[in-house]
């Protein structure tokens, strides 16, 4: 029977155990996580969920990937982005509205992305890559131009909440909140017209050809035929991921409620999972001295996290009648202004080396200890 199944086929079989998976929680899953009180049976679950969506992210990630190289850059790398993005956003929307509903989550699942790609992968990829290469280059304009609109909405969404008035506590008010949904898509969609018409050339590596201008003109059959093929699986294996996500909600806030853990560590381990796919992707092309695409990788993710994730919460929110908790602890506004001020000096000669993705690593691990301690 093996013999009559196409080898492209074969190797989708993670869809296959996504979807069953999904089946089952559908048919199931109530019961199942109705009580959680048994750890053997709260750990079995966990881990089956997380293996399931995990694998199920690397293969969103790597469709993703092939649209990338087929469409071009950097409308490849923003097709990417803006899949990872979607699944944390599921997750965010999920573990808020579906757990307990823990209204600071979304608030700490964009920090930590911003503290795991900005110090940790950016860290990690410029320390692999100097180490390898001593000295690489990347597109200045092109950082500038993500950091330009990071920093203003970092601020806005995590910052500025701690010292609004019309409400009590790090929130926002109706008026506030749709003012600040409005601001941030408008703000991304000016980005993304400069990202992908006006200044492709911003987002592409010194000295190279516009491969985004260059793929659309070599579209032939086969090329249509491999971009539907790869859009297909990558909807197919979103779909049941999307369900896959609410599940989650139950176990991970029973977890961190049962080990006392401290309440930002949801929105770490929610970031963390989501990034893993995407980081890996950007320290494997840091490695093969394509920091371009690191760059657009990494920066875009978070990015289109503060851009797409604040607006959806925020809008799930005036919906619901539920408050979102935004701004951050004084200690995070110190580590949030140090990461950003640390940015614009690693993104502003054209070249990076060993000594800033040091400094990154260290700013990460100062990070994770003020997390737990």
């Amino acid at each position: 029977m093996k013999d009559f199944v196409h080898p492209a086929l074969r190797r989708e079989w993670p869809l296959g155990l996504d979807i069953a998976t999904a089946v089952s929680f559908l048919a199931f899953g109530s019961a199942w996580l109705r009580d959680l009180s048994n750890p053997a049976w709260f750990a079995f679950l966990l881990v089956w969920l997380l293996s399931v969506i995990l694998l199920s992210a690397f293969r969103v990630v790597r469709h993703a990937e092939s649209l990338a190289t087929l469409v071009g850059e950097p409308l490849g790398t923003l097709v990417l982005t803006l899949c990872v993005t979607g699944i944390e956003a599921m997750l965010i929307a999920s573990v808020m509205f579906l757990g307990k509903g823990n209204p600071a989550l979304a608030r700490d699942a964009m920090f930590a992305v911003v503290m795991i790609v900005l110090n940790g992968m950016v860290g990690l990829a410029l320390l692999l890559g100097g180490l390898r290469y001593h000295e690489q280059e990347y597109n200045l304009q092109g950082a500038n131009a993500f950091l330009a609109v990071i920093m203003p909405l970092a601020v806005l969404g995590l910052v500025l909440p701690n010292f609004t008035q019309s409400t009590s506590g790090p929130t926002l008010s109706r008026s506030q909140g749709a003012l600040l949904i409005v601001l941030s898509l408008s703000l991304y969609g000016v980005f993304l017209a400069i990202q992908n018409a006006r200044h492709r050339e911003y987002f592409l590596a010194p000295g190279a050809a516009d491969e985004g201008g260059k793929a659309a003109g070599r579209h032939d059959g086969s090329a249509r035929k491999a971009i539907a093929c790869h859009a297909l699986l990558l909807g197919a294996y979103l779909l049941p991921l999307v369900y896959l996500c609410k599940q989650l909600a139950s176990p991970l806030d029973h977890g961190i409620h049962v080990l006392g853990a401290p309440p930002a560590l949801g929105g770490f381990l929610v970031a963390a999972l989501v990034l893993s796919p995407e980081s890996l992707s950007a320290i494997r092309a840091a490695r093969v001295n394509h920091l371009q695409r690191s760059v657009n990788l990494l920066l875009g993710s978070v990015l289109a996290t503060i851009s797409l994730t604040v607006p959806a919460v925020l809008a799930i929110g005036l919906v619901t009648g539920r408050t979102i908790v935004l701004g951050l602890d004084p200690a995070s506004i110190t580590l949030l202004a140090l990461t950003l001020i640390l940015s614009t000096q690693t993104f502003a000669s054209g070249r990076t080396n060993v000594l800033l993705g040091a400094v990154h690593l260290l700013l990460f691990i100062a990070y994770l200890m003020l997390l737990f301690d």
